[in-house]
């Protein structure tokens, strides 16, 4: 093949070529949007799963360094007042692989990704084990996510619980029983 006609043919084909690179370049932003929300996704489940096990620390390693965690007018700034939080409702901090009293179960995810910052929010109902151990709901609500990927990874920025039924009102007094319940 002559020079001149090599050239015209990689000048008719360098389009095509940019055009395929503008396509992987657009495959591999969707797919780092997927894998970015499904990481999220795993943290909004792993919060129920690790907070029912009162496996603390690692519940508390889903939290930014300085992530806080808010219901209400009650907030908490820092994985260390979120521990003192945590550790004032659980007297009996092990880790419970089976057999819970409580579960939560968290759903309706709708999560949003924006570079390394992301929001979600998502619908929860802990469940109690009744007299005759049947499944009474004892808290449903809403939670408003914040995210930031810290490190190569997403952690929670801010945790908004806002209790539905019982009230947050209710759920504040609830919560008050049950931490003068366990000093007991």
């Amino acid at each position: 093949m002559s020079r001149p006609l090599l050239f015209a043919l990689l000048l008719a084909l360098a389009p095509a070529a940019a055009h395929a690179q503008t396509d992987v370049s657009r495959l591999e932003q969707r797919l780092q949007k997927v894998e970015d929300e499904l990481a999220i996704r795993r943290i909004i489940v792993e919060y129920a799963v690790r907070l029912d096990a009162k496996d603390l620390e690692q519940y508390l390693d889903l939290f930014a360094e300085d992530g806080v965690w808010q219901i209400g007018d009650m907030v908490r700034e820092g994985r260390d007042e979120i521990r003192a939080m945590l550790a004032g409702l659980y007297k009996d901090t092990e880790i419970e692989p089976y057999g819970y009293e409580r579960y939560r179960i968290v759903t309706n995810m709708q999560i949003d990704v924006d570079g390394d910052r992301a929001t979600a929010r998502s619908r929860h109902l802990t469940l109690t084990r009744g007299e005759r151990g049947n499944p009474v709901p004892t808290l449903g609500g809403l939670y408003e996510d914040e995210f930031i990927r810290e490190n190569g990874e997403w952690k929670i920025l801010h945790r908004t619980d806002y209790p539905i039924m019982p009230t947050a009102e209710e759920w504040r007094q609830q919560m008050q029983e049950m931490m003068a319940a366990d000093k007991e």
